[in-house]
Protein backbone atom coordinates (compact mmCIF):
# COMPACT_ATOMS: atom_id res chain seq x y z
CA UNK A 1 0.00 0.00 0.00
CA UNK A 2 0.88 3.24 0.01
CA UNK A 3 3.39 5.19 2.49
CA UNK A 4 5.64 7.76 3.68
CA UNK A 5 9.19 7.06 4.37
CA UNK A 6 11.82 9.90 4.30
CA UNK A 7 9.48 12.35 2.77
CA UNK A 8 8.80 10.57 -0.12
CA UNK A 9 5.80 8.71 -1.00
CA UNK A 10 6.05 4.46 -1.64
CA UNK A 11 4.04 2.00 -3.34
CA UNK A 12 5.04 -1.16 -3.09
CA UNK A 13 8.20 -0.11 -0.81
CA UNK A 14 9.45 1.22 -4.54
CA UNK A 15 9.81 4.95 -4.71
CA UNK A 16 6.40 6.52 -6.24
CA UNK A 17 4.96 9.38 -7.43
CA UNK A 18 1.80 10.38 -7.75
CA UNK A 19 0.64 11.87 -11.21
CA UNK A 20 -3.31 12.47 -10.96
CA UNK A 21 -5.83 14.13 -12.84
CA UNK A 22 -9.25 15.16 -11.15
CA UNK A 23 -12.58 14.11 -12.81
CA UNK A 24 -15.62 14.13 -11.09
CA UNK A 25 -17.80 10.89 -12.53
CA UNK A 26 -20.94 12.97 -11.18
CA UNK A 27 -20.61 15.63 -13.74
CA UNK A 28 -19.55 13.31 -17.23
CA UNK A 29 -21.68 11.15 -18.40
CA UNK A 30 -21.03 7.51 -17.86
CA UNK A 31 -20.88 5.89 -21.03
CA UNK A 32 -18.29 8.93 -21.72
CA UNK A 33 -15.68 7.92 -18.39
CA UNK A 34 -13.74 5.52 -20.33
CA UNK A 35 -13.06 8.16 -22.88
CA UNK A 36 -12.30 10.70 -19.98
CA UNK A 37 -10.13 8.12 -18.09
CA UNK A 38 -7.94 6.68 -21.31
CA UNK A 39 -7.26 10.81 -22.36
CA UNK A 40 -5.90 11.45 -18.62
CA UNK A 41 -3.98 8.32 -19.16
CA UNK A 42 -2.93 9.20 -22.48
CA UNK A 43 -1.22 12.11 -20.67
CA UNK A 44 1.12 10.31 -18.95
CA UNK A 45 -0.96 10.21 -15.60
CA UNK A 46 -1.23 7.03 -13.38
CA UNK A 47 -4.27 8.21 -11.38
CA UNK A 48 -7.69 9.91 -11.20
CA UNK A 49 -8.94 11.69 -8.26
CA UNK A 50 -12.41 12.37 -7.51
CA UNK A 51 -14.71 14.15 -4.89
CA UNK A 52 -17.99 11.87 -3.65
CA UNK A 53 -21.10 13.87 -3.18
CA UNK A 54 -23.40 13.02 -0.30
CA UNK A 55 -26.58 14.90 -1.52
CA UNK A 56 -26.14 12.88 -4.87
CA UNK A 57 -26.23 9.67 -2.82
CA UNK A 58 -28.46 10.33 -0.47
CA UNK A 59 -31.09 13.09 -2.05
CA UNK A 60 -33.45 12.23 0.80
CA UNK A 61 -32.86 11.40 4.19
CA UNK A 62 -32.28 7.09 3.58
CA UNK A 63 -33.00 6.71 0.29
CA UNK A 64 -29.64 6.40 -1.33
CA UNK A 65 -29.01 6.11 -5.00
CA UNK A 66 -25.96 4.56 -6.70
CA UNK A 67 -26.82 4.26 -10.54
CA UNK A 68 -25.67 5.75 -13.86
CA UNK A 69 -24.31 9.07 -12.87
CA UNK A 70 -24.30 7.92 -9.45
CA UNK A 71 -22.39 4.56 -9.75
CA UNK A 72 -18.90 5.35 -8.32
CA UNK A 73 -17.99 1.57 -7.60
CA UNK A 74 -18.38 1.43 -11.49
CA UNK A 75 -16.29 4.05 -12.51
CA UNK A 76 -13.73 2.41 -9.83
CA UNK A 77 -13.66 -0.10 -11.73
CA UNK A 78 -13.26 1.03 -14.97
CA UNK A 79 -10.23 2.84 -13.58
CA UNK A 80 -8.46 -0.50 -12.21
CA UNK A 81 -9.66 -2.24 -15.91
CA UNK A 82 -7.34 0.58 -17.54
CA UNK A 83 -4.56 0.30 -14.59
CA UNK A 84 -5.46 3.47 -13.14
CA UNK A 85 -4.77 4.08 -9.51
CA UNK A 86 -7.63 6.36 -7.77
CA UNK A 87 -7.46 8.66 -5.38
CA UNK A 88 -10.99 8.99 -3.12
CA UNK A 89 -12.28 12.53 -1.34
CA UNK A 90 -15.78 11.33 0.09
CA UNK A 91 -18.42 13.67 1.93
CA UNK A 92 -19.29 15.06 3.74
CA UNK A 93 -18.42 18.14 2.77
CA UNK A 94 -16.31 18.49 -1.08
CA UNK A 95 -16.63 22.23 -1.63
CA UNK A 96 -16.33 21.32 -6.01
CA UNK A 97 -18.60 24.74 -6.70
CA UNK A 98 -21.37 21.55 -6.47
CA UNK A 99 -24.48 22.55 -4.70
CA UNK A 100 -24.51 23.12 -0.56
CA UNK A 101 -20.66 21.34 -1.07
CA UNK A 102 -21.75 18.19 -1.16
CA UNK A 103 -23.74 18.32 1.61
CA UNK A 104 -27.98 17.10 1.50
CA UNK A 105 -30.02 20.14 1.73
CA UNK A 106 -32.75 17.85 4.18
CA UNK A 107 -29.67 18.73 6.69
CA UNK A 108 -30.98 21.78 7.01
CA UNK A 109 -34.58 20.91 8.60
CA UNK A 110 -32.79 20.17 11.56
CA UNK A 111 -32.45 23.96 12.92
CA UNK A 112 -30.02 22.83 16.16
CA UNK A 113 -27.82 21.18 13.03
CA UNK A 114 -24.06 22.18 13.81
CA UNK A 115 -22.37 21.69 10.18
CA UNK A 116 -19.35 20.23 9.49
CA UNK A 117 -18.51 20.04 13.61
CA UNK A 118 -18.52 17.60 16.29
CA UNK A 119 -22.32 18.04 16.79
CA UNK A 120 -23.85 14.70 17.57
CA UNK A 121 -26.96 15.06 15.21
CA UNK A 122 -24.39 16.02 12.43
CA UNK A 123 -22.57 13.27 12.86
CA UNK A 124 -25.47 10.79 13.08
CA UNK A 125 -26.53 11.53 9.92
CA UNK A 126 -22.89 11.40 8.32
CA UNK A 127 -22.46 7.81 10.67
CA UNK A 128 -25.77 6.49 8.90
CA UNK A 129 -24.79 7.70 5.28
CA UNK A 130 -21.04 6.47 5.96
CA UNK A 131 -22.66 3.12 7.13
CA UNK A 132 -23.73 2.60 3.82
CA UNK A 133 -20.76 4.41 1.43
CA UNK A 134 -17.90 2.97 2.75
CA UNK A 135 -18.27 -0.53 3.06
CA UNK A 136 -18.22 -0.48 -1.09
CA UNK A 137 -14.66 0.50 -0.74
CA UNK A 138 -12.82 -1.82 0.73
CA UNK A 139 -12.92 -4.46 -1.86
CA UNK A 140 -11.52 -2.04 -3.70
CA UNK A 141 -8.41 -1.14 -1.78
CA UNK A 142 -5.27 -1.52 -3.40
CA UNK A 143 -4.37 -3.97 -0.55
CA UNK A 144 -7.14 -6.12 -1.78
CA UNK A 145 -6.32 -6.04 -5.46
CA UNK A 146 -8.01 -2.56 -6.13
CA UNK A 147 -6.86 0.59 -7.38
CA UNK A 148 -7.54 3.12 -4.27
CA UNK A 149 -4.70 3.97 -2.86
CA UNK A 150 -5.55 7.11 -0.81
CA UNK A 151 -8.29 8.80 0.89
CA UNK A 152 -9.08 12.32 2.06
CA UNK A 153 -9.99 12.99 5.73
CA UNK A 154 -12.87 16.05 5.67
CA UNK A 155 -11.59 18.59 2.74
CA UNK A 156 -10.19 22.40 3.20
CA UNK A 157 -11.18 22.30 7.06
CA UNK A 158 -8.75 24.12 7.65
CA UNK A 159 -10.40 27.18 5.99
CA UNK A 160 -14.00 26.71 7.82
CA UNK A 161 -13.22 25.30 11.29
CA UNK A 162 -10.72 23.57 14.24
CA UNK A 163 -12.98 21.11 15.12
CA UNK A 164 -10.53 18.22 15.72
CA UNK A 165 -13.08 15.99 17.39
CA UNK A 166 -14.69 16.73 13.82
CA UNK A 167 -11.70 15.10 11.91
CA UNK A 168 -10.86 12.73 14.62
CA UNK A 169 -14.31 11.15 14.02
CA UNK A 170 -13.42 10.30 10.74
CA UNK A 171 -10.21 8.36 11.19
CA UNK A 172 -12.60 6.17 13.63
CA UNK A 173 -14.93 6.04 10.64
CA UNK A 174 -12.62 4.33 7.83
CA UNK A 175 -11.31 1.87 10.87
CA UNK A 176 -14.79 0.98 11.76
CA UNK A 177 -15.38 -0.25 8.21
CA UNK A 178 -12.05 -1.86 7.77
CA UNK A 179 -10.32 1.16 4.84
CA UNK A 180 -6.57 0.31 5.92
CA UNK A 181 -5.26 2.60 3.81
CA UNK A 182 -3.01 5.77 3.46
CA UNK A 183 -5.00 8.87 4.81
CA UNK A 184 -3.96 12.79 3.78
CA UNK A 185 -5.70 16.06 4.50
CA UNK A 186 -5.69 18.39 1.94
CA UNK A 187 -5.74 22.52 2.73
CA UNK A 188 -4.43 25.90 1.40
CA UNK A 189 -0.78 26.59 3.08
CA UNK A 190 -2.30 29.41 5.18
CA UNK A 191 -4.95 27.51 6.86
CA UNK A 192 -3.15 23.67 6.69
CA UNK A 193 -2.32 24.25 10.41
CA UNK A 194 -5.91 24.05 11.63
CA UNK A 195 -7.38 21.23 9.17
CA UNK A 196 -4.58 18.61 9.80
CA UNK A 197 -3.72 15.75 12.31
CA UNK A 198 -1.48 14.26 13.63
CA UNK A 199 -0.34 11.22 12.43
CA UNK A 200 -1.81 11.74 9.04
CA UNK A 201 -0.07 13.26 6.18
CA UNK A 202 -0.75 17.29 5.30
CA UNK A 203 -1.13 18.10 1.66
CA UNK A 204 -1.56 21.38 -0.61
CA UNK A 205 -3.94 23.22 -2.32
CA UNK A 206 -2.54 25.93 -5.18
CA UNK A 207 -2.13 27.21 -8.43
CA UNK A 208 1.25 28.98 -7.78
CA UNK A 209 4.11 30.09 -6.11
CA UNK A 210 5.35 26.29 -5.45
CA UNK A 211 8.64 27.56 -3.38
CA UNK A 212 6.22 29.50 -1.48
CA UNK A 213 3.83 26.87 -0.58
CA UNK A 214 5.95 23.68 0.53
CA UNK A 215 8.38 25.91 2.39
CA UNK A 216 5.55 26.93 4.71
CA UNK A 217 4.89 22.45 4.70
CA UNK A 218 8.27 22.22 5.81
CA UNK A 219 7.74 24.43 8.40
CA UNK A 220 4.63 23.14 9.78
CA UNK A 221 5.75 19.54 9.54
CA UNK A 222 9.11 19.03 8.19
CA UNK A 223 10.18 16.10 6.22
CA UNK A 224 6.31 15.82 4.62
CA UNK A 225 6.06 14.35 1.39
CA UNK A 226 5.58 17.23 -1.62
CA UNK A 227 1.75 16.50 -2.59
CA UNK A 228 -0.51 19.25 -4.41
CA UNK A 229 -3.99 17.93 -3.80
CA UNK A 230 -5.76 20.55 -6.20
CA UNK A 231 -3.25 21.87 -8.46
CA UNK A 232 -5.73 24.73 -9.71
CA UNK A 233 -4.88 25.00 -13.57
CA UNK A 234 -7.90 27.54 -14.20
CA UNK A 235 -11.20 28.25 -11.90
CA UNK A 236 -14.50 28.25 -12.56
CA UNK A 237 -17.30 31.13 -13.81
CA UNK A 238 -20.69 32.54 -12.16
CA UNK A 239 -23.74 33.65 -13.71
CA UNK A 240 -23.13 37.77 -14.47
CA UNK A 241 -19.59 37.69 -14.58
CA UNK A 242 -17.01 36.68 -17.05
CA UNK A 243 -15.82 33.53 -18.51
CA UNK A 244 -11.92 32.48 -16.79
CA UNK A 245 -9.36 31.04 -18.35
CA UNK A 246 -5.31 30.75 -17.20
CA UNK A 247 -2.93 31.15 -19.75
CA UNK A 248 -1.86 27.30 -21.01
CA UNK A 249 2.11 28.04 -21.17
CA UNK A 250 1.66 29.68 -17.46
CA UNK A 251 0.00 26.39 -15.94
CA UNK A 252 2.34 24.01 -17.53
CA UNK A 253 5.51 26.59 -16.41
CA UNK A 254 4.35 26.00 -12.74
CA UNK A 255 3.51 22.00 -13.54
CA UNK A 256 7.56 22.12 -14.15
CA UNK A 257 8.16 23.71 -11.23
CA UNK A 258 6.39 21.03 -9.29
CA UNK A 259 8.09 18.13 -11.60
CA UNK A 260 11.35 19.65 -10.22
CA UNK A 261 11.26 19.26 -6.75
CA UNK A 262 9.94 16.06 -7.25
CA UNK A 263 6.31 16.71 -5.88
CA UNK A 264 3.27 14.68 -6.55
CA UNK A 265 0.21 16.29 -7.87
CA UNK A 266 -3.06 16.40 -8.97
CA UNK A 267 -4.22 18.32 -11.41
CA UNK A 268 -7.78 20.14 -10.70
CA UNK A 269 -9.52 19.85 -12.80
CA UNK A 270 -8.48 17.38 -15.48
CA UNK A 271 -12.05 17.60 -16.93
CA UNK A 272 -14.64 19.41 -15.07
CA UNK A 273 -17.56 18.28 -16.51
CA UNK A 274 -21.11 19.74 -16.14
CA UNK A 275 -23.64 20.85 -13.44
CA UNK A 276 -26.24 18.96 -14.50
CA UNK A 277 -29.55 19.59 -12.95
CA UNK A 278 -29.92 22.05 -10.19
CA UNK A 279 -26.38 20.86 -8.86
CA UNK A 280 -24.57 24.42 -9.47
CA UNK A 281 -22.99 25.51 -5.78
CA UNK A 282 -22.32 29.19 -5.12
CA UNK A 283 -20.02 31.20 -3.38
CA UNK A 284 -21.42 34.28 -1.19
CA UNK A 285 -18.76 36.82 -0.23
CA UNK A 286 -20.19 40.73 -0.50
CA UNK A 287 -22.86 39.15 -2.37
CA UNK A 288 -24.31 35.92 -3.77
CA UNK A 289 -22.44 34.56 -6.73
CA UNK A 290 -24.01 31.03 -8.15
CA UNK A 291 -22.23 28.95 -10.46
CA UNK A 292 -22.87 28.43 -13.83
CA UNK A 293 -23.79 25.01 -15.43
CA UNK A 294 -20.56 24.19 -17.71
CA UNK A 295 -18.06 23.53 -15.28
CA UNK A 296 -15.42 23.68 -18.05
CA UNK A 297 -12.88 25.26 -15.56
CA UNK A 298 -10.63 25.91 -18.49
CA UNK A 299 -8.89 22.22 -17.68
CA UNK A 300 -6.79 20.39 -19.41
CA UNK A 301 -9.52 18.71 -21.32
CA UNK A 302 -12.82 21.19 -22.03
CA UNK A 303 -16.55 20.23 -20.61
CA UNK A 304 -17.19 18.34 -23.84
CA UNK A 305 -14.04 16.30 -23.45
CA UNK A 306 -11.67 17.62 -26.28
CA UNK A 307 -7.90 17.99 -25.68
CA UNK A 308 -6.89 21.21 -25.12
CA UNK A 309 -3.57 23.07 -25.84
CA UNK A 310 -3.15 23.40 -22.15
CA UNK A 311 -3.46 19.70 -22.31
CA UNK A 312 -0.59 19.32 -25.10
CA UNK A 313 1.68 21.72 -23.07
CA UNK A 314 1.60 19.96 -19.71
CA UNK A 315 2.48 16.39 -21.68
CA UNK A 316 5.42 18.14 -23.27
CA UNK A 317 6.38 19.36 -20.15
CA UNK A 318 5.94 15.71 -18.75
CA UNK A 319 7.54 14.61 -21.57
CA UNK A 320 11.12 15.46 -20.11
CA UNK A 321 10.89 13.84 -17.21
CA UNK A 322 9.00 10.13 -18.15
CA UNK A 323 8.27 8.15 -20.78
CA UNK A 324 4.83 9.50 -21.76
CA UNK A 325 1.94 7.39 -24.34
CA UNK A 326 1.12 8.03 -27.77
CA UNK A 327 -2.45 10.12 -27.58
CA UNK A 328 -5.51 8.48 -27.49
CA UNK A 329 -7.52 9.26 -30.76
CA UNK A 330 -11.27 9.78 -29.41
CA UNK A 331 -13.83 8.75 -31.35
CA UNK A 332 -16.71 10.96 -29.40
CA UNK A 333 -17.64 14.19 -31.57
CA UNK A 334 -19.66 17.06 -32.54
CA UNK A 335 -22.64 17.53 -34.44
CA UNK A 336 -24.67 20.51 -35.41
CA UNK A 337 -28.09 18.80 -35.77
CA UNK A 338 -29.69 22.29 -36.67
CA UNK A 339 -32.84 23.95 -35.73
CA UNK A 340 -35.57 22.31 -33.55
CA UNK A 341 -39.22 24.04 -33.40
CA UNK A 342 -40.99 24.09 -30.30
CA UNK A 343 -44.50 23.67 -32.14
CA UNK A 344 -46.47 23.72 -28.06
CA UNK A 345 -46.21 25.70 -25.33
CA UNK A 346 -47.88 26.33 -21.78
CA UNK A 347 -47.99 28.13 -18.91
CA UNK A 348 -46.88 26.92 -15.79
CA UNK A 349 -49.36 28.08 -13.82
CA UNK A 350 -51.96 25.88 -16.32
CA UNK A 351 -49.71 22.55 -15.12
CA UNK A 352 -49.24 22.66 -11.43
CA UNK A 353 -51.75 20.19 -11.10
CA UNK A 354 -49.65 17.57 -12.95
CA UNK A 355 -45.70 18.78 -12.23
CA UNK A 356 -45.77 20.04 -8.14
CA UNK A 357 -47.19 18.83 -4.77
CA UNK A 358 -49.33 21.36 -2.74
CA UNK A 359 -48.62 21.95 0.84
CA UNK A 360 -51.07 24.49 2.72
CA UNK A 361 -49.47 26.16 6.53
CA UNK A 362 -50.37 29.31 8.42
CA UNK A 363 -46.81 30.71 7.34
CA UNK A 364 -45.05 30.34 4.29
CA UNK A 365 -42.05 27.86 4.66
CA UNK A 366 -38.60 27.51 3.39
CA UNK A 367 -37.75 25.10 0.61
CA UNK A 368 -36.10 22.65 3.15
CA UNK A 369 -39.21 22.52 5.65
CA UNK A 370 -41.28 21.79 2.57
CA UNK A 371 -38.51 18.75 1.97
CA UNK A 372 -37.97 20.13 -1.39
CA UNK A 373 -34.46 20.58 -1.88
CA UNK A 374 -33.96 22.22 -5.62
CA UNK A 375 -35.77 23.92 -8.78
CA UNK A 376 -38.82 26.17 -7.41
CA UNK A 377 -41.89 26.88 -5.12
CA UNK A 378 -44.89 28.95 -6.16
CA UNK A 379 -46.48 30.63 -2.97
CA UNK A 380 -49.86 32.01 -3.00
CA UNK A 381 -51.74 33.96 -0.43
CA UNK A 382 -54.57 36.21 -0.04
CA UNK A 383 -54.24 39.77 0.91
CA UNK A 384 -57.29 41.32 1.64
CA UNK A 385 -56.12 45.39 1.54
CA UNK A 386 -56.01 48.04 -1.09
CA UNK A 387 -53.47 50.22 -2.19
CA UNK A 388 -49.67 50.15 -1.73
CA UNK A 389 -47.90 48.52 0.77
CA UNK A 390 -44.31 47.55 1.42
CA UNK A 391 -41.94 44.62 2.62
CA UNK A 392 -38.70 43.92 2.36
CA UNK A 393 -37.22 41.24 -0.12
CA UNK A 394 -34.63 39.76 2.39
CA UNK A 395 -36.82 36.95 2.98
CA UNK A 396 -36.55 35.85 -0.27
CA UNK A 397 -33.84 33.02 -1.62
CA UNK A 398 -32.63 33.95 -4.29
CA UNK A 399 -34.65 34.92 -7.14
CA UNK A 400 -38.49 35.19 -7.47
CA UNK A 401 -41.74 36.57 -9.62
CA UNK A 402 -43.87 38.21 -8.28
CA UNK A 403 -47.67 38.49 -9.34
CA UNK A 404 -50.53 40.03 -8.11
CA UNK A 405 -54.09 38.62 -8.97
CA UNK A 406 -52.44 36.71 -12.22
CA UNK A 407 -50.36 40.02 -13.46
CA UNK A 408 -46.36 40.20 -13.48
CA UNK A 409 -45.41 43.09 -11.50
CA UNK A 410 -41.44 42.80 -10.63
CA UNK A 411 -38.38 40.61 -9.83
CA UNK A 412 -36.27 39.95 -6.73
CA UNK A 413 -32.91 39.02 -6.79
CA UNK A 414 -30.36 37.87 -3.76
CA UNK A 415 -27.99 40.32 -4.44
CA UNK A 416 -30.52 43.76 -4.83
CA UNK A 417 -29.29 46.27 -3.36
CA UNK A 418 -32.70 47.86 -2.78
CA UNK A 419 -34.45 45.54 -0.95
CA UNK A 420 -37.30 47.79 1.26
CA UNK A 421 -39.80 47.40 -1.96
CA UNK A 422 -43.29 48.47 -2.78
CA UNK A 423 -46.75 46.69 -4.29
CA UNK A 424 -49.98 48.12 -5.46
CA UNK A 425 -52.89 45.95 -4.54
CA UNK A 426 -55.92 47.50 -6.59
CA UNK A 427 -58.59 45.67 -5.45
CA UNK A 428 -59.77 44.95 -1.60
CA UNK A 429 -59.51 40.79 -1.81
CA UNK A 430 -56.03 40.49 -4.02
CA UNK A 431 -54.22 37.18 -4.61
CA UNK A 432 -50.52 37.23 -3.92
CA UNK A 433 -47.90 35.16 -6.31
CA UNK A 434 -44.25 34.45 -5.40
CA UNK A 435 -42.19 32.11 -7.49
CA UNK A 436 -38.70 31.50 -5.87
CA UNK A 437 -36.11 30.27 -7.74
CA UNK A 438 -33.00 28.31 -5.88
CA UNK A 439 -29.94 29.05 -7.49
CA UNK A 440 -27.49 27.21 -5.61
CA UNK A 441 -26.36 26.94 -1.92
CA UNK A 442 -23.45 28.16 -1.18
CA UNK A 443 -20.42 25.43 -1.45
CA UNK A 444 -17.65 27.61 0.50
CA UNK A 445 -17.35 29.49 3.53
CA UNK A 446 -19.39 31.44 6.48
CA UNK A 447 -22.72 30.84 4.56
CA UNK A 448 -23.05 26.70 3.83
CA UNK A 449 -26.30 27.42 6.00
CA UNK A 450 -28.07 28.79 3.08
CA UNK A 451 -32.21 28.48 3.08
CA UNK A 452 -33.69 28.54 0.11
CA UNK A 453 -37.55 29.93 -0.72
CA UNK A 454 -39.24 32.32 1.59
CA UNK A 455 -37.38 31.54 4.92
CA UNK A 456 -39.63 33.91 7.16
CA UNK A 457 -42.92 35.36 7.30
CA UNK A 458 -43.23 38.55 4.87
CA UNK A 459 -44.02 41.85 6.80
CA UNK A 460 -45.95 43.68 4.22
CA UNK A 461 -48.08 46.49 4.66
CA UNK A 462 -46.78 46.37 8.59
CA UNK A 463 -48.60 43.33 9.23
CA UNK A 464 -48.21 39.63 8.35
CA UNK A 465 -50.07 37.53 6.10
CA UNK A 466 -51.39 34.03 7.50
CA UNK A 467 -52.82 31.23 5.18
CA UNK A 468 -50.57 30.32 2.64
CA UNK A 469 -50.05 27.60 -0.25
CA UNK A 470 -46.89 26.42 -1.38
CA UNK A 471 -46.61 24.58 -4.78
CA UNK A 472 -43.65 22.19 -4.39
CA UNK A 473 -42.00 22.36 -8.46
CA UNK A 474 -38.80 20.46 -8.65
CA UNK A 475 -39.46 19.11 -12.26
CA UNK A 476 -38.77 15.72 -12.12
CA UNK A 477 -42.04 15.77 -14.07
CA UNK A 478 -42.73 17.26 -16.64
CA UNK A 479 -45.95 18.64 -17.89
CA UNK A 480 -47.59 16.30 -20.92
CA UNK A 481 -50.97 18.53 -21.34
CA UNK A 482 -50.02 21.83 -23.21
CA UNK A 483 -53.52 23.30 -23.19
CA UNK A 484 -52.70 26.48 -22.70
CA UNK A 485 -55.25 29.00 -20.82
CA UNK A 486 -53.01 31.21 -18.50
CA UNK A 487 -50.48 33.55 -20.63
CA UNK A 488 -47.87 34.17 -18.10
CA UNK A 489 -44.58 33.33 -18.02
CA UNK A 490 -42.71 30.75 -16.92
CA UNK A 491 -43.65 28.86 -20.00
CA UNK A 492 -42.59 25.09 -20.84
CA UNK A 493 -41.59 25.25 -24.78
CA UNK A 494 -41.87 21.53 -26.31
CA UNK A 495 -40.33 20.30 -29.75
CA UNK A 496 -39.20 17.24 -31.45
CA UNK A 497 -36.38 16.42 -33.30
CA UNK A 498 -35.23 13.28 -35.10
CA UNK A 499 -31.54 11.97 -35.57
CA UNK A 500 -30.03 9.08 -37.08
CA UNK A 501 -26.88 9.31 -35.41
CA UNK A 502 -25.64 9.95 -31.66
CA UNK A 503 -23.22 12.93 -31.30
CA UNK A 504 -22.73 15.56 -28.36
CA UNK A 505 -24.22 18.56 -29.48
CA UNK A 506 -24.69 22.42 -27.73
CA UNK A 507 -27.70 23.94 -26.65
CA UNK A 508 -28.29 27.27 -28.16
CA UNK A 509 -31.20 28.97 -26.77
CA UNK A 510 -30.21 32.70 -27.98
CA UNK A 511 -33.57 34.80 -28.03
CA UNK A 512 -34.54 33.37 -24.27
CA UNK A 513 -34.01 34.71 -21.34
CA UNK A 514 -33.51 32.24 -18.43
CA UNK A 515 -34.82 28.96 -17.02
CA UNK A 516 -33.91 25.13 -17.57
CA UNK A 517 -33.27 22.58 -20.80
CA UNK A 518 -34.60 18.94 -20.73
CA UNK A 519 -33.35 16.21 -23.05
CA UNK A 520 -35.78 13.09 -22.78
CA UNK A 521 -36.72 13.91 -19.47
CA UNK A 522 -32.60 14.82 -18.49
CA UNK A 523 -32.25 18.19 -17.07
CA UNK A 524 -29.10 19.66 -18.43
CA UNK A 525 -29.26 22.65 -16.43
CA UNK A 526 -29.77 26.50 -16.16
CA UNK A 527 -29.48 28.93 -18.89
CA UNK A 528 -29.10 32.28 -17.94
CA UNK A 529 -28.18 34.66 -21.81
CA UNK A 530 -29.31 38.02 -20.20
CA UNK A 531 -25.99 36.99 -17.59
CA UNK A 532 -23.71 34.91 -18.96
CA UNK A 533 -21.08 34.48 -19.74
CA UNK A 534 -22.55 30.80 -20.59
CA UNK A 535 -24.80 30.65 -23.78
CA UNK A 536 -25.05 27.30 -24.87
CA UNK A 537 -25.94 23.82 -23.15
CA UNK A 538 -23.75 21.09 -23.42
CA UNK A 539 -25.97 18.01 -24.58
CA UNK A 540 -23.87 14.70 -24.26
CA UNK A 541 -24.28 12.51 -27.21
CA UNK A 542 -25.65 9.35 -24.89
CA UNK A 543 -28.71 11.49 -23.76
CA UNK A 544 -29.92 11.34 -27.40
CA UNK A 545 -32.31 8.27 -29.10
CA UNK A 546 -32.06 7.00 -32.90
CA UNK A 547 -35.42 8.46 -34.20
CA UNK A 548 -37.36 10.61 -32.19
CA UNK A 549 -36.35 12.92 -29.04
CA UNK A 550 -38.07 15.44 -26.86
CA UNK A 551 -37.12 18.81 -25.89
CA UNK A 552 -38.04 20.73 -23.93
CA UNK A 553 -37.49 24.49 -22.50
CA UNK A 554 -38.54 25.89 -19.19
CA UNK A 555 -38.64 29.94 -20.08
CA UNK A 556 -38.78 31.90 -16.18
CA UNK A 557 -38.90 35.13 -18.00
CA UNK A 558 -39.73 36.28 -21.62
CA UNK A 559 -38.81 35.34 -25.11
CA UNK A 560 -40.81 35.70 -28.39
CA UNK A 561 -38.70 32.98 -29.84
CA UNK A 562 -40.10 29.51 -31.18
CA UNK A 563 -37.16 27.69 -32.17
CA UNK A 564 -33.79 26.65 -30.62
CA UNK A 565 -30.69 25.56 -32.27
CA UNK A 566 -28.12 22.30 -31.87
CA UNK A 567 -24.66 23.42 -32.37
CA UNK A 568 -21.59 21.84 -32.95
CA UNK A 569 -19.61 24.60 -30.92
CA UNK A 570 -19.90 25.85 -27.19
CA UNK A 571 -20.96 29.78 -27.17
CA UNK A 572 -19.46 31.65 -23.83
CA UNK A 573 -18.64 35.71 -23.29
CA UNK A 574 -15.72 37.61 -23.81
CA UNK A 575 -12.51 35.55 -22.06
CA UNK A 576 -11.46 37.01 -18.17
CA UNK A 577 -7.70 36.84 -18.84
Amino acid sequence: MLTVKDGNFYLNDQPFQILSGGIHYFRTVPEHWVDRLLKLKALGLNTVETYIPWNFHEPKKGEFNFSGLADIEQFITLAKSLDLYVIVRPSPYICAEWEMGGLPAWLLKDKEIVLRSSQPTFLQHVEAYFDVLLPKFKKHLYQHGGPIIAMQIENEYGAYGNDLDYLNFFKDQYKKHGLDTFLFTSDGPVYMEQGSLPGVTTTLNFGSRVDEAFGKLEEFKPNSPKMVTEFWIGWFDHWNGKHHTRDDEDAAEVFRDLMEVGSSVNFYMFHGGTNFGFMNGANHYDIYYPTITSYDYDALLTENGEITEKYKAVKKVLSHYIDVPEDYKSEITTHAYGHVELTESVSLFDTLHDISKKVDYITPLSMEELDQPYGYTLYRTKVNRQGELTFNSDAIHDRSYVYINGKYVLTTYKNDQEKELTLNFPKEDNVLEILVENMGRANYGEHLLDEKGIVKNLWLGEQYWFNWEMYLIETESLPNDFTAKDNRFPKFYRGHFNVESLHDTFVDLEGFSKGNVFINGFNLGRYWNTAGPQKTLYLPGPLLEKGNNEIIVLELEETDRNTIQLVDQPNVTAKLE
